[in-house]
């Protein structure tokens, strides 16, 4: 969307309200004039405290003082409308009600879209229609995402500059992640066969997930501190694939242009696979497939897809 609005308006002013745990993201993006950093789950924590009261007035304050005269409401809920109607812009585009993941926040936008496409990626780029902008293919400008390579990365690097596949065994459902011991086996098979090492990017909270993967994995597997996500970008840069679920990392990899292996279970890979890379989603279509239900355990979905056929799939991948 970022890439689309830039070479459609090189002159005009882009900013881009984005919650304060992927600002980094966008950070020094050279397509973006200003990052309206928010910090909705901490405010709703506490929310009549003194410090968000503070933070949320000055939040509002540069909404005032960017002054758009354009809003896009990507998100189709609460959270995104309101802000939205907060900048007190009277055009206000978003996806129609039906469209909307929260369809009573349709009232916060001014003109409804409805969507084009499958997959959430051209959804989204459909908005752009409302501009009267042409439709063309996405361009995710990886290449100016997470320009600065961080120090504790190049250390790493330096440290094992081997070739290696990386794997981010966690996502935001529980029922997306696929059993981190199968994750090991299958790492175990693609050393076997092709010599590759799986390294386990390991964010804070997730050290039982790569601890699983790494004892199943034996000598195939390492774990590898990615405590914040330009480290994450620099290993995925480098890495010879990406394997993970339906999960941030594994899109952003995706975007990066690192080649992607995504194991799938809740989610339709039409419409939340790897965009343009529809090889790369493995997944096992049975009656109760592509449900969108949040559960609290890993289901059927993933189960029926043994860790042979993973790396099975990976080393084609790899070529």
């Amino acid at each position: 969307m970022l890439t689309a609005l830039r070479r459609h308006f090189p002159e005009g002013k882009i900013g881009w309200v984005v919650e304060e745990r992927v600002a980094p993201v966008l950070a020094g993006h050279p397509d973006l004039d200003e990052l309206l950093v928010v910090r909705l789950d901490a405010w709703r924590r506490r929310p009549f405290a003194r410090r968000t009261l503070r933070e949320l007035g000055a939040f509002v304050s540069s909404l005032d003082r960017f002054a758009p005269e354009i809003v896009l409401d990507l998100m189709g809920n609460h959270k995104a409308g309101v802000i939205a109607a907060l900048t007190l812009s009277d055009h206000r585009i978003g996806f129609a009600r039906k469209h909307r993941r929260e369809p009573s926040s349709a009232v916060w936008i001014s003109q409804g879209v409805v969507p084009q496409g499958a997959h959430a990626v051209d959804r989204a780029l459909s908005l752009l229609d409302a501009l009267g902008l042409p439709p063309e293919p996405a361009d995710f400008g990886g290449e100016k995402l997470f320009q600065e390579e961080p120090e504790a990365a190049r250390e790493i690097f330096a440290a094992d500059p081997k070739p290696y596949v990386l794997l981010h065994p966690g996502a935001g459902w529980a029922n997306k992640v696929y059993p981190p011991a199968w994750w090991g086996r299958a790492a175990r098979r693609l050393h076997l066969e092709t010599g590759l090492p799986t390294w386990v990017a390991m964010a804070r909270g997730e050290e039982k997930l790569a601890a699983g993967v790494e004892a199943e994995g034996a000598g195939a597997v390492r774990v590898v501190p990615a405590p914040d996500l330009p480290t994450l970008a620099a290993l995925i840069r480098r890495a010879r694939l990406m394997l993970g679920g339906d999960s941030g990392p594994t899109h952003l990899a995706r975007a990066l242009g690192t080649p992607v292996l995504m194991v799938m279970g809740p989610t339709d890979p039409a419409r939340h696979g790897p965009y343009g890379a529809p090889e790369g989603a493995l997944f096992e279509k049975l009656p109760c497939s592509f449900c969108y239900k949040r559960l609290p355990e890993t289901k059927a979905c993933l189960l029926e897809i043994p860790p042979d056929r993973v790396a099975e799939k990976a080393m084609e991948l790899l070529g």
